[in-house]
């Protein structure tokens, strides 16, 4: 079998869909992966045969993927929500299609088209890797889902030694991912941490490490973090609410402050806090002392938000796995 996976050309886009390409591949069938440039490197490290669409570098429209599909003729196309036009074209060309989810159904007005009701590309089920305790109840009440895992994927880099020393101060990671951070916002959400009597590692994404200052002596900065493996080794997350990292933090239980910038992050922090697995700091809100107030909330026992967080890790890994789905895939597939 041959499968064609798409997405938009960036780390939250693309690397959700990557345990499920990966599984595909383990299991024997051909896997191309449609997307731009700026993520060929981690696909091309994995076997996944990336290719660029057309003129694609973010989007990726029906017409730029209809001459491929003839060259490629897949059996199945996955293409994640920010990609619809992936969809049409698949539908265009006869050939089947799976949407593939990021995290929480993609809410009103954040400047991506809704997957739901596409009249183009009507009636397709969604691999959804969002537990089903924090999914849209819409969604779950109409969508045609498969569940799949939330499996956290980064390319993979050996972590600090530091990082694993415990020398009796809890691990604070603060990220506003690759789109939303700025100077300014990542200067003082530093300072705020450092005042706590913490270990903090902040990843600044697109942020110019120059830009940051002088850091306190307990804090480190680093562009980028191999996220996957970090997870497992802190004790809070402090982050902007984008969809990788908050999955990446609940698949193995740790508590969480979201400061939404835009996006689905909103909506994803409101989520976060009903569960109870989470505080919330709202840009109206934030300040360094503000921010050290929540996070220390978050570190002092008894922590109830560490435990929901467990309860949301739980339900995560019964779900099924990449290769569970990966074995279902061919009943979806053009016969």
């Amino acid at each position: 079998m041959r499968v064609l996976f798409a997405s938009l050309a960036t780390v939250g886009h693309t690397y959700p869909l990557i345990p499920l390409a990966l599984a595909v591949r383990d299991a024997g069938h051909e896997v191309h992966f449609a997307v731009g440039e700026e993520v060929h490197e981690p696909l091309a490290a994995h076997g996944l045969l990336p290719f660029r669409p057309a003129d694609s570098f973010y989007e990726i429209y029906a017409e730029d993927l209809a001459p491929e599909l003839a060259r490629l003729e897949p059996d199945l196309v996955v293409h994640e929500w920010g990609v619809p036009g992936a969809a049409v074209a698949a539908h265009r060309a006869g050939i089947p299609g799976i949407w593939h989810g990021f995290g929480r159904m993609i809410p009103d007005g954040i400047g991506l088209e809704s997957p739901l009701g596409n009249a183009e590309a009507p009636g397709l089920p969604h691999v959804d890797i969002c537990p089903p305790s924090l999914q849209d109840r819409d969604f779950l009440a109409t969508g045609d889902r498969i569940e799949l895992r939330p499996v956290p994927f980064s390319p993979p880099a050996p972590l600090a030694a530091w990082v694993g020393h415990r020398d009796g101060r809890p691990l604070i990671y603060l990220t506003l991912g690759t789109a939303f951070g700025t100077p300014e916002l990542l200067t003082a959400a530093i300072a705020g941490l450092a005042s706590l009597d913490a270990r903090v590692l902040v990843a600044a994404g697109r942020v110019p490490l120059d830009q940051l200052g002088k850091l306190p002596g307990n804090v480190t900065v680093r562009a980028w973090v191999p996220q996957a493996e970090l997870l497992r080794h802190v004790d809070a997350v402090v982050h902007h609410g984008g969809s990788g990292t908050t999955l990446g933090a609940l698949a193995v239980g740790v508590p969480q402050l979201v400061m939404p910038q835009g996006a689905d992050q909103f909506a994803n922090a409101d989520a976060l806090v009903a569960a109870g697995v989470a505080l919330r700091l709202l840009p109206a809100d934030f300040s360094a002392d503000a921010l050290a107030a929540q996070t220390r909330a978050l570190l002092s026992p008894p922590c109830g938000h560490r435990d929901a967080a467990r309860g949301i890790a739980e339900e995560i890994a019964r779900m099924p796995t990449p290769h569970d789905v990966a074995r279902r895939l061919p009943d979806y597939a053009r016969r």
